[in-house]
Parts: structure tokens; sequence; C-alpha cells
């Protein structure tokens, strides 16, 4: 696995590129879309949860801009994981050229999903970093720390890509119940509220959500100042490779079936 990704690295990004500048081609925007659909959405949970809600992070300061760079920060996790599930399930269907080529490296296809999903997340926190600067000042050094934070986020995402991506092509209705999946879990996760805040019978199978601890660390560097606390991290890296390894391995037993479904 890993000698394929570094072999075939120049063309995951040529293809990251090409899916990144296709993606806005034709717009009168252009790629100023993926900048300003962020700070459109900034804007809005800053007003809804901040002016109308009057919703405070509990042991936080209490502002309004701290709410929503909170809550921000959360999304930032989410949206990549969302986006990498959600177009998992049609990315071999919607390149069934590459598939009747037996020298094209098929497995590069998910990674290309997780780098432009990852791009989408250096964007936004390019918006959440300016929004932090206005509303609150210069951030904690702990931010440096933030790529480290998501380094099991993106093992986790791209273990999850190769999966679906294979099981997609024999069951069509993986789409479906991914999007519906994403729905769920985007209320079952503390993005709108802090993880202190569910229930303790409920905590056990919260705590199935391996996304939990990731945003938790994400928002302990990038808003509590504090650093990565290995004792929740380790696990969930390890975790995460774990998911790496099995969906590599599904998606190169399967993909032998790829061109007869197709």
């Amino acid at each position: 696995m890993v000698g394929s990704l570094i072999e075939h690295r120049n063309l995951i990004v040529a293809l990251t590129v090409r899916e990144v500048l296709g993606r806005y081609r034709g717009s009168v925007l252009g790629l100023f879309w993926s900048v300003f659909q962020p700070i459109l959405m900034l804007a809005v949970y800053t007003f809804v949860f901040g002016l109308i809600f009057r919703s405070r992070w509990p042991g936080g300061s209490g502002s309004r801009s701290e709410f929503a760079l909170v809550l921000f920060s959360g999304l930032l996790v989410f949206n990549m994981f969302a986006e990498c599930l959600n177009r998992a399930p049609t990315i071999i269907l919607s390149n069934t050229n590459y598939v009747k080529r037996v020298v094209f490296p098929l497995e590069v296809l998910p990674c290309v999903t997780v780098a432009v999903a990852l791009f989408h997340l250096f964007v936004s926190f390019i918006v959440w970093l300016v929004f932090y600067l206005i509303a609150i000042g210069i951030p904690s050094p702990t931010v440096l720390l933030f790529p480290i934070a998501l380094i099991p986020l993106i093992f986790f995402s791209l273990g999850i890509a190769w999966f679906f991506s294979a099981l997609g092509v024999f069951v069509r209705d993986t789409a479906q119940i991914t999007g519906l999946v994403t729905t769920v879990l985007m209320f079952m996760t503390p993005i709108f509220y802090p993880a202190e805040a569910i229930p303790v019978r409920f905590r056990a199978i919260a705590g199935l959500n391996p996304l939990v601890p990731i945003i938790e660390q994400v928002r302990r560097v990038l808003m509590w100042h504090n650093g990565i606390a290995l004792g929740a991290y380790l696990p969930v890296l390890v975790a995460s490779l774990v998911v790496l390894w099995i969906g590599y391995s599904w998606f190169e037993k399967t993909r032998k079936g790829f061109a007869d479904v197709l």
C-alpha cells in the first residue's frame, strides 16, 4: 500500500489538481467558490447560534464569536469525512474508463478524493484562522499541532474511501446509505454541542463514533490552547490504521471483479 502511494504520488497530485480545477471550471467565481462557501457558512453559524439562539460554549469565555469558532472547528473534521464518505461509492462508477485499462492504478482514485477533501479543509481552516485573528486575536502556538491532530482523520477517511468505493461497484444502494449515515452522524457527533453534554447512559454508544476523539483533539489545539492528549490520541491513531488496512485490503481483493460488473 505504502509503496503504491509513493510510486504514484505524482499521478495523485496531478489528478487532485485536475479535480479541484475541474469542479469550478466554467463558473463565474471559479476557485473562489471554495473560499466563499466556508466564509458564508461561518457567517451563518455566527448569526444563528450567536444572535438568535444566543448559544455559549460551556467552559469558554461566553462570547458569540467563540461559539462559532468552536462549532466551525468541529465542522472542519466532519466536513472532510462527510465529503470522502459521500463521494466514495461513486468513485469507480464515475471512472469506468480507467477500469478497462489494466495498467491504471485504480487505488489512487480514492486517494484523490481524500486529497481534494483535504484541500477544502485547508481552505476552511484559513477562513477559521482569519476569523479567529479578527474576533479574538493571535492564536496559541498549539495551532501548529493541527496537522498532527488530523493524521487519524486522514487515515480513517482513506480507509473508508477505499472500502466504500469498492462496495459501491457491487451494491449500487451504497450511495443512498452513506447519504443517510452522514445526515445522522452529523447530529450524533458533538459538533453543535460539547461531548460532555451527552447523557451518561449514552456515552458508551457515542464513544463508538471515531470522529468524537478526533474533534476533541482538534478543539484542544485550536481553541483550548492545549497539546495533544496522547492517552486518547494513540488508540484512535491505531484504530485508524486498522481501518486503513482493512479498506485497502478489501479494495485489492474486489478490484478484479470491477470490470465484470461494470
